[in-house]
């Protein structure tokens, strides 16, 4: 005969039925939608959507709110951006044989379709904190409808009906109101195809701690190398004799008037190419001056041929003329 059930196991398996019964008549944690890289995706570039549930999900449902589309899937792929897949989107889940609630909306927006309006700050872009600044967004075109993106936020600052322009006014403006601004403009009528972005406004808040890098008050180990191998070349000159120029006596400035980091290293490098320039052109003369020696000992010697003293030719004797008659001597008349 087997023993019957404790007590105890009875108020566990109880337990265990109404912990299953609460599970079933609990709602379904909503799922996640969003768009990578971005819900703004200029025309003929790749976007993706992408519904997130549980792991225990059996079904997958994407919508397409405009059109009334929908997918049994939880990842819809977009190769290429057009005019057509912009709208709203929204996704689902199923467990077992219960939905889940939707998610929040994803507004998929396709920009580039019109002109870029123009964006600029009044009264400039470069403001104290405390000060205020409005940002005006510009069209060509009669659009009713404004957005002004911050990099780094999630969503966009929209602003009333408004014809050919809109105005974001910034109050008080604090260091967190810096950044790069953009704004796109559309229509009311097609609130999912915008204009392609504004060129980028840098909003600048002054006064505002920066953080800057220090240049290492040491020279690289590259510069030390050929700061030693500078001074070993300029005592080898020196010792030769070369007076091509005088030394320069360099005094050492003390520490309290040194210049800052960055231009010390900036005239330190300028004086090396100097030094190098200057190294180099007594290099070549030095190279000239043995080159044009080399070259004159291996011409040929011309013998030196001496004088030969050749005595000269006598002078011509003169005929002294006969007197009597002018014949000469050892001449007879005639009988």
């Amino acid at each position: 005969m087997s023993p019957s059930p404790s007590p105890s196991a009875f108020f566990c398996l109880g337990l265990c039925l109404g912990q299953v019964a609460h599970a079933q008549r609990s709602p379904l944690p909503k799922p996640s939608l969003q768009a990578l890289p971005s819900s703004l995706v200029p025309l003929g570039k790749p976007v993706t959507v992408r519904c997130q549930g549980p792991p225990a999900a059996d079904l997958y449902r994407l919508e397409e709110l405009q059109h009334g589309k929908y997918f049994d899937q939880a990842v819809l792929s977009i190769p290429v951006m057009e005019q057509r897949f912009a709208g709203r989107y929204r996704c689902s889940y199923q467990n077992g044989t219960r939905w889940s609630p939707a998610s929040d909306n994803l507004e998929l927006i396709a920009t580039g379709v019109f002109n870029k309006p123009s964006l600029f700050a009044q009264p400039s872009t470069a403001v104290s904190p405390g000060e205020d600044v409005t940002l005006r967004c510009k069209s060509q075109y009669g659009f009713d409808q404004f957005a002004l993106y911050k990099e780094g936020d999630t969503g966009p600052s929209k602003t009333p009906e408004r014809w050919y322009r809109a105005d974001f006014p910034i109050t008080t403006v604090t260091a967190a109101h810096s950044g790069t601004y953009r704004c796109y403009s559309f229509s009311s009528g097609l609130p999912y195809l915008w204009s392609a972005p504004s060129d980028p406004l840098e909003l600048v808040v002054t006064g505002t701690s920066v953080t800057t890098t220090r240049l290492p008050t040491e020279p690289p180990s590259t510069i030390k190398e050929f700061s030693e191998f500078r001074g070993r070349w300029n005592h080898l000159f020196v010792s030769k004799g070369s007076s091509t120029e005088p030394s320069r006596n360099v005094t050492a400035r003390p520490k309290e008037s040194d210049p800052p980091p960055g231009l010390a290293l900036q005239s330190y490098t300028e004086g090396n190419l100097v030094r190098i320039c200057l190294g180099a052109v007594i290099l070549i003369l030095l190279l000239g001056l043995l080159a044009e020696a080399w070259h004159s000992r291996k011409k040929p010697l011309v013998p030196r041929v001496r004088a030969i003293h050749r005595p000269l030719p006598p002078l011509p004797q003169t005929q002294k003329s006969c007197q009597h008659g002018g014949l000469p001597r050892g001449h007879n008349r005639g009988p």
